[in-house]
């Protein structure tokens, strides 16, 4: 089960944290574009490059302390093709190190659009007699608002090929109660949509109690992550909003169970842009974003109970 082995990555490391790798160009060191634009001139595969270097060093300082990456799709479909074959092989690389990966796409569709989804990124692709991982996340983050249409295609290549998904339920974002705090009947829609979670993920639960179908659920609504993790005890909940976003340590210490395990963490531009914050030399900057990592693994971890497998 594929949160399983997340679960048991994060009971190694005591530490339940994703770093999203969401990389802009700004965010890479002069020197490292300095670097590709010589070499390719001042292009999309330059820039692609010079990305896949910088996910790569800090991949390098952080897979032995972070569990997980979580590169969002869009910041390399943004660079073209080069971008995201850039997607690609920070996958692999990551996997390579023996991180957990989910990519973020919040994907959404029904039928056979859905089915092509799951196959390029929790599946394979059939070319002609072979059958080829086109991108080989562990978990993908899913849009559920279409109805179990949307989410039935994945669920049979969660249970062949040990992967999960994230189902978007309550998110962080400033405006996301504009829909998901309205009531049907005398139920929020973000309740509603957690109890589908519960009954898309009942055939395919781990040993550690918790299902392939997580939930999305935001670190800046405390109280909503207190309700949903009292409310859904199998569902696995991967935390944004974390840092940059506002929201704190305390409040996310409401995501999880009384063994310090359901939930991870994501924090994408503080450890990114560690090096800035700091004002240190850019080359230095991989090493940066292991003390950011480092530093939220002991805020985080001092709010939680402790972490055991039960």
């Amino acid at each position: 089960m594929p949160f399983d082995r997340l679960i048991e990555k994060i009971a190694e490391m005591k530490n339940p944290t994703v770093v999203g790798l969401d990389p802009k160009l700004d965010y890479v060191p002069e020197y490292i574009k300095a670097e590709a634009f010589e070499k390719h001139g001042k292009t999309l595969e330059a820039a692609a490059e010079a990305i896949l270097t910088f996910n790569k060093m800090i991949i390098d300082e952080i897979h032995d302390v972070v569990p997980a990456i979580k590169p969002q799709a869009a910041y390399y479909e943004m660079y073209g093709w080069q971008g995201v074959k850039t997607l690609k092989e920070t996958i692999d690389y990551a996997k390579s190190k023996g991180m957990f990966v989910i990519t973020d796409g919040k994907r959404n569709d029904i039928g056979a659009t859905m089915e092509a989804y799951a196959a390029a990124h929790l599946g394979v692709t059939a070319v002609d007699a072979e059958e080829i991982e086109a991108f080989g996340a562990d978990a993908l983050t899913v849009n559920g608002y279409l109805g179990t249409d949307g989410i039935s295609p994945l669920l049979n290549i969660c249970k062949e090929r040990d992967k999960g998904i994230f189902v978007l339920v309550k998110t962080s974002n400033k405006s996301s109660g504009e829909l998901q705090d309205r009531k049907i009947e005398d139920k929020t829609v973000y309740a509603v949509m957690g109890e589908m979670c519960e009954k898309w993920g009942k055939d395919n639960i781990g040993k550690y109690g918790y299902s392939a179908v997580g939930a999305v659920v935001g670190a800046t609504y405390p109280q909503q992550l207190e309700e949903m993790r009292n409310q859904l005890p199998h569902t696995f909940f991967l935390v944004p909003g974390y840092g940059a976003q506002g929201g704190g340590a305390a409040g996310i210490a409401k995501a999880f169970d009384k063994n310090g395990l359901g939930a991870i963490v994501n924090s994408s531009r503080a450890v990114m842009c560690a090096y800035k914050t700091e004002g240190c030399d850019e080359k230095d900057f991989a090493k940066a974003a292991r003390r950011e990592v480092l530093r939220m693994k002991e805020d985080i971890t001092s709010h939680i109970p402790e972490i055991c497998l039960k």
